[in-house]
């Protein structure tokens, strides 16, 4: 992973457990249950991002170096890795 990548995944990593410890405190206060919805909507759209990143990451370097490379094995694997990514991702 390219440093400008990893840092931008653990910045948002580290705001995201910021907002999870932010929802945490508003259940031991009984804040309203739509806030704190809108709040946990608000971790999965950040952790989408993250999401996102990771796999543009992957398709970038370790997708393009296996298809451009000579094994068909392992081209065939990381094809393989990202349906499963796909069908788990739908399965949700």
């Amino acid at each position: 992973m390219d440093e400008r990548t990893k840092k931008e995944v653990l910045n948002r990593l580290r705001s995201i457990e910021g907002h999870v410890r932010g929802i945490e405190r508003m259940i031991e206060k009984d804040e309203y249950c739509v806030d704190v919805i809108n709040q946990t909507i608000a971790v999965q759209r950040a952790l989408d991002k993250v999401n996102s990143l990771m796999l543009r990451n992957h398709l970038e370097t370790c997708v393009t170096t296996a298809i451009r490379g000579e094994e068909s094995h392992e081209r065939e694997r990381v094809i393989g890795e990202l349906l499963e990514v796909f069908e788990t991702a739908s399965s949700l």
